[in-house]
């Protein structure tokens, strides 16, 4: 086997085992939330910076188009997605403040915010999660490394445990849990 074939492998094996450690009752719970808020004609907003901005949007389009749920939606929206708001705040007030101030206009008690974050130390995204705690608004976390602030924080959280600094396996991972959930409401609705 040659050096990236055996690379390959180790890493592909890192993926199983780190799969087989995930919390298949904490995923549940979120699809059940996810569900929950579809019924209650709440929002989910989804967040993220980098890799977990792209599992964000993913996220969004799995759950409010990949489920075909047309007569009654999920209301779900990335936060990561309007360059113009995005750009606009943090030029104006400070990179910081980019998903709060989209919380403050867009947000209401009920809802849910999912952060996505392989350290959970981003600074937007605590300001985030302060707003929600002070305005009943559910905070999911799917975290990586050792999970920081949004871990020690969140209502609900997803953890995939690797090492500090594996954002691959963290981000696969994370894509694995939305591949899940769009597939599990495929198949609630489109084979019901």
């Amino acid at each position: 086997m040659n050096k990236s074939s055996a690379y390959s492998n180790e890493y592909l094996e890192y993926l199983t085992n780190l799969i087989s450690k995930l919390d298949r009752e904490a995923i549940g719970k979120f699809a059940d939330l996810l569900l929950e808020s579809r019924e209650s004609g709440s929002t989910t907003f989804f967040l993220g910076n980098g890799g977990s901005a792209s599992t964000a949007t993913h996220f969004v389009n799995d759950v409010s188009l990949g489920s075909r749920q047309f007569e009654k939606p999920f209301r779900a929206i990335s936060l990561c997605d309007n360059q113009a708001v995005i750009t606009a705040i943090a030029n104006d007030d400070g990179y910081e403040n980019i998903f709060l101030q989209q919380l403050q206009t867009l947000a209401k008690s009920g809802d849910t915010i999912v952060c996505i974050s392989a350290s959970g130390n981003s600074k937007n995204l605590i300001c985030a999660i302060e707003y929600a705690k002070k305005h009943e608004i559910f905070v999911v976390g799917m975290t990586a490394f050792d999970g920081g602030y949004l871990k020690e924080n969140c209502d609900l959280n997803i953890h995939v445990p690797t090492k500090v600094g594996e954002y691959g396996p963290a981000e696969d991972l994370h894509m694995v849990v939305c591949g899940l959930v769009g597939s599990y409401f495929r198949a609630k609705f489109l084979n019901a």
